[in-house]
C-alpha cells in the first residue's frame, strides 16, 4: 500500500469516527470490516446502528463494489447447537430511539466474491439501504487485527 493510500485510508477512517446521518434519525458508529487474509473470498462489517426517530425504520438492504455480492446475514442456532449463517431478506428492525448492533455471531454484512482483498488500514465504501431514512453511504475502515471479546466494541 503507498503513502498516499494509506494517508487517505487513515484520513477516511478518521472521519467516519463521527457518523455517518440519515435525515438526522439514524447514526452509524464503531464500523469496521474484516476477513480472514489476503486469499479470503469474503468478508464481513459490523457497526452500531442508532435509530434518533420516533418511528421503528428497518434496513432492508446493503450495496457495495468491494464484492460480487453483499447481503446482510446473521447467525441461527440448529437443533444441534450448530450455528449457521443465514441471508436475512427482511432486514433488520431499527427500532424508534434505539441501536441495533451488527456483531460477530450475530447480525452483519456479509461480503461474498471480494473484488479485491481487504488490507489493514484501508476503507471499504458501504451504502446501506432503510426502508424510511433512505440510503446512507459510508466508508467502513478495514481493522483485522481487532479482537472482540464478548461485547461490540471491544478490543
Amino acid at each position: 500500500m503507498s503513502l498516499t493510500s494509506k494517508l487517505l485510508a487513515t484520513l477516511a477512517a478518521a472521519t467516519l469516527a463521527t457518523a455517518a446521518f440519515a435525515q438526522d434519525t439514524i447514526t452509524v458508529d464503531d464500523a469496521y470490516a474484516r476477513s480472514s487474509g489476503k486469499t479470503a473470498k469474503a468478508g464481513a462489517a459490523f457497526m452500531m446502528i442508532q435509530n434518533a426517530g420516533e418511528a421503528d425504520d428497518r434496513l432492508v438492504g446493503v450495496e457495495s463494489d468491494a464484492a460480487a455480492r453483499v447481503e446482510l446475514h446473521t447467525h441461527l442456532i440448529d437443533a444441534n447447537g450448530v450455528a449457521k449463517m443465514t441471508h436475512v431478506e427482511e432486514g433488520f428492525v431499527i427500532p424508534a430511539g434505539e441501536t441495533h448492533m451488527l456483531q460477530r455471531g450475530g447480525d452483519h454484512v456479509m461480503f461474498m466474491g471480494l473484488t479485491a482483498p481487504f488490507e489493514q488500514g484501508a476503507a471499504v465504501p458501504v451504502t446501506l439501504i432503510f426502508e424510511k431514512a433512505g440510503e446512507v453511504e459510508i466508508e467502513i475502515p478495514v481493522d483485522l487485527e481487532r479482537q472482540d471479546k464478548g461485547g461490540h466494541g471491544s478490543n
